[in-house]
């Protein structure tokens, strides 16, 4: 319930106020009238209101000085002007005293009900966000741990103000000695024999364990801190000394914590080191060079510790031989050598780890690889469309995700020896649609005595000796059998329904010769085309042979 007071000198109003409105319906409780700003102030000081109804003209201290004071006792009351000045000076001080509303005398026992309504439902908006504040502190602490893995993720990343790191090592009660620093980063290599079925659940519960393990081994007081970074990588920042036994300390701990997850966990981590810094403002760059650190592990393999230091000498070596790789990958993908393609990939692997390829530039050559086995699948297919392989969104993103050369030579083989198997079945459907147009042609053009296997495979464009092959493998027959047998069975028709002569059925049929086509009938059919027709004509549901050569 909230308590409200009339401020009027005029005590027929107030009264008429009082007495017109339910108080208690519209969630206050009166606590009284009053005839001018000075009385209302001092019974404001013992029973503090939260909503106040008052004019503004009023002897010794009028509404809009009652509501400059009242400010200062109780900011949160509210004040709702009553007036009879539609004055602008007057509105424009309400403004600046931050006067909640105000009614123009007269004004109707619906208007002031409609307004208090109004005040009400706002006054409880209020307490409710005040009330919220206690929840949203205690909130605030179950979500710190989450606010400081953020905080040390930005540390990491980016660069920050003195002031900002400052501020924040306090607040989240980070202590870190010194005199120089040292980030190292801690990345699953897989899940070991779990690969397969592990489930997401169980995935987090390994990672944790993870955790647990580095902050045994790594984490001291005013040494170290530890936080999962939103890659699902451990990233610790050390505290070190600012000698070279720094480095000879942090792989002990680097080796002792990737020897404890293989035997404890049974599967097994890279772990990256940085370099030295002097402040915490320069540990992003020790981060990031541990982090590059870690892309090592594509050329050198998984399960191992790698510092940074250790590659500070070594220069990459320019990779020139991809043109001529890829030559040969793609000619043993045309050519279907499943025998070549392994020791070419092994061998453009080990040409990456000799020469320390960078991750990215070995990807980038993945991608070409992409793109020229799109073009070769373009061109010995059609459409990428019928590839069923390549219509898999992870195909070609699966390697991003890869971790070492081995994993990638690994996928290539899989992969060519699939793009094999995708081109094969192409190349059979195809042939069979190549055949099948043949098949039409012949069937469309049997008339014509000059046709040949020359002028078929010209209309479906493939080599004579191709269709020969193919066409005896899908129709069990050769072309010259297939288009006597076509000729055979439409002289067959003609003879059982139509009038035409023997002569003139042949010529229909694609034979100028008479006598031939009646030899090649009685070869086919056992009988003359006299005969047949004569039987027909008995016996017109007979069927006599289908005709071989």
């Amino acid at each position: 319930m909230y308590k409200i007071m009339i401020v009027d000198d005029e005590a027929e109003i107030r009264e008429g106020i009082e007495e017109l409105i339910q108080w208690e319906d519209h969630g206050f409780q009166f606590i009284g009238g009053y005839e001018n700003g000075r009385e209302a102030l001092e019974a404001s000081g013992a029973n503090v209101p939260d909503v106040i109804l008052t004019d503004i003209c009023m002897p010794f201290l009028d509404g809009l000085e009652l509501a400059e004071r009242i400010k200062h006792i109780s900011p949160f009351t509210r004040l709702i002007l009553l007036t009879g000045y539609d004055d602008f000076e007057y509105a424009q001080r309400a403004i600046q005293l931050n006067v909640y509303d105000y009614l123009l005398k007269p004004f109707s026992a619906g208007q002031l009900r409609n307004l208090l309504d109004k005040v009400k439902l706002e006054m409880d908006e209020d307490y409710k966000q005040k009330e919220d504040i206690q929840r949203l502190k205690m909130q605030l602490n179950q979500s710190l741990p989450l606010l400081k893995e953020k905080f040390l993720e930005k540390l990491v990343t980016t660069s920050i103000s003195r002031t900002e790191l400052e501020e924040k090592l306090d607040f989240f009660d980070i202590r870190l000695v010194g005199p120089c620093y040292m980030a190292i980063v801690v990345d699953i290599d897989d899940f070991g024999s779990r690969n397969r079925s592990i489930s997401v659940m169980e995935q987090e519960l390994l990672r944790f364990a993870v955790y647990n393990i580095v902050e045994e081994i790594m984490v001291k007081p005013e040494r170290g801190i530890a936080f999962r970074s939103r890659d699902e990588q451990i990233v610790v920042i050390l505290s070190c000394e600012a000698d070279d036994s720094a480095y000879y300390f942090v792989q002990q701990l680097a080796e002792e914590t990737r020897q404890c997850m293989e035997r404890y966990l049974k599967f097994t981590v890279t772990v990256g080191i940085g370099t030295t810094c002097s402040t915490l403002l320069e540990i992003a760059s020790s981060c990031q060079k541990a982090m590059a650190a870690i892309d090592y592990r594509f050329l050198l393999g998984k399960n191992k510790v790698i510092s940074i230091a250790d590659f500070g000498g070594m220069v990459p070596t320019e990779t020139d031989g991809y043109p001529e790789w890829e030559k040969k990958l793609l000619r043993c993908l045309r050519t279907s050598s499943s025998h070549e393609i392994e020791s070419i990939i092994e061998e453009w692997m080990l040409y990456f780890k000799r020469s320390l390829t960078p991750m990215p530039k070995c990807h980038l050559y993945l991608q070409k690889f992409h793109v020229a086995l799109l073009d070769m699948m373009d061109e010995l297919g059609g459409e990428r469309a019928e590839f069923s392989l390549f219509q898999s969104t992870d195909l070609f993103s699966g390697w991003n995700a890869m971790k070492t050369l081995d994993d990638i030579g690994a996928w290539l083989k899989t992969t060519c020896r699939q793009v094999m198997d995708e081109l094969s079945n192409i190349r059979i459907d195809q042939t069979r649609l190549k055949v099948l147009a043949a098949e039409q042609y012949i069937k469309s053009h049997y008339s014509d005595e000059a046709l040949s296997l020359q002028e078929v495979c010209r209309h479906v464009q493939i080599s004579p000796s191709y269709l020969g092959v193919v066409f005896k493998t899908h129709t069990g027959q050769t072309f010259i059998e297939y288009l006597t047998r076509t000729r055979v069975d439409k002289a067959k028709e003609l003879l059982k329904l139509s009038g035409l002569k023997a002569f003139e059925i042949a010529e229909r049929t694609g034979y100028r010769d008479p006598h031939y086509f009646s030899l090649l009938f009685k070869k086919n059919t056992g009988m003359s085309p006299t005969d047949y027709r004569e039987m027909m004509m008995a016996d017109p549901y007979r069927v006599i042979g289908g005709g071989g050569a």
